[in-house]
């Protein structure tokens, strides 16, 4: 069974804990991702923000995306996995979590991310079902 360090895809860019919504979309709209991790100045993953965290959380509340950080919207517990926890305990972290995409951690710095895609061409098939039809329920 390989590990997360096997499964994802290294060199994930973060954005910073001070840069506004504005320049987030602008970086996954170039990078062509719908998430992106949220570092701090520490170099620590601090959270995730997602295109729907943009729309929802920031345009849907009227909030202004030209002053509104990616800090101001991380909440809650930053969901991640170590480069050498196992594919087995990646699946469940996904599935218990409901999330698509987990940042990869090494001695507390980002080193990569597992997507649903990382994980359907490395696993078998069964598992990858059993992870599709964890989020594709509520």
């Amino acid at each position: 069974m390989p590990n997360a360090r096997q499964l994802m895809t290294e060199g994930a860019d973060c954005v910073a804990e001070g840069d506004t919504v504005l320049e987030a979309a602008r970086r996954m709209r170039q990078l062509g991702v719908g998430a992106l991790p949220i570092c701090g100045a520490d170099d620590r993953l601090k959270g995730m923000l997602t295109d729907r965290d943009i729309v929802v959380k920031a345009l849907g509340a009227d909030r202004d995306p030209a002053t509104t950080t990616a800090g101001d919207l991380a909440q809650g517990e930053v969901v991640s996995v170590d480069a050498d926890d196992d594919a087995r305990f990646v699946l469940r972290r996904m599935t218990e979590h409901k999330v698509r995409r987990l940042p990869v951690i090494e001695d507390h710095r980002l080193v990569g991310m597992v997507s649903q895609a990382d994980v359907a061409r490395a696993l078998p098939e069964p598992e990858v079902g059993d992870l599709l039809e964890a989020l594709s329920t509520d």
